[in-house]
């Protein structure tokens, strides 16, 4: 695999406000032609595990997906998983996907997928980032979530990587 390019990194760094740690290449992008999920490595380089395979790095995007975990969307789904088998079923299913394609390039022994995978929803931002990164129809939970959403790429580019003096936004998420 070809490392990312450096215009991607740096647009990256200034979406999460840091250099990103164990990128590998961007998993999806943005309507405005920037990354908005990008993979990583499932260790960081001091050889601590770092299981979020797809990692969701557009301001905008983790802002809106927020707002629905905010006005209750998880409690809603996990609820739902204890009375429609065929769901919980699906849900498993992306799990198992989740773990599988981040295995296929390190085995984390041990570690569950991420998101609260697959007995509840932990965090729509993983959820969101698995289905961008691998279509539709893989993660039903993350397909509803990006049903809900606004398009994040409507006011045009989160941060601008040619200017050479663009600052990194402040973000609370790790």
């Amino acid at each position: 695999m070809s490392e990312p390019a450096p215009r991607d990194v740096r647009a990256v760094g200034l979406q999460l406000g840091r250099r990103p740690r164990a990128m590998t290449s961007v998993a999806h992008r943005c309507g405005c032609g920037l990354p908005d999920v990008v993979e990583t490595r499932p260790r960081l380089p001091d050889g601590s595990p770092f299981p979020t395979l797809y990692y969701l790095t557009c301001p905008r995007l983790a802002s809106v997906i927020g707002t629905l975990e905010a006005d209750g969307l998880m409690k809603q789904q996990t609820a739902r998983l204890a009375v429609d088998p065929e769901l919980a079923d699906r849900y498993a299913a992306a799990a198992r996907d989740y773990v599988e394609r981040r295995d296929s390039r390190e085995v984390l022994e041990g570690v569950p997928a991420q998101g609260g995978m697959p007995t509840r929803v932990k965090c729509l931002h993983v959820l969101v980032a698995h289905a961008l990164a691998v279509g539709p129809g893989v993660n039903p939970f993350g397909d509803e979530a990006l049903a809900l959403l606004p398009d994040w790429a409507a006011k045009g580019p989160c941060v601008d990587p040619d200017d050479p003096e663009a600052v990194p936004s402040r973000r609370r998420r790790s």
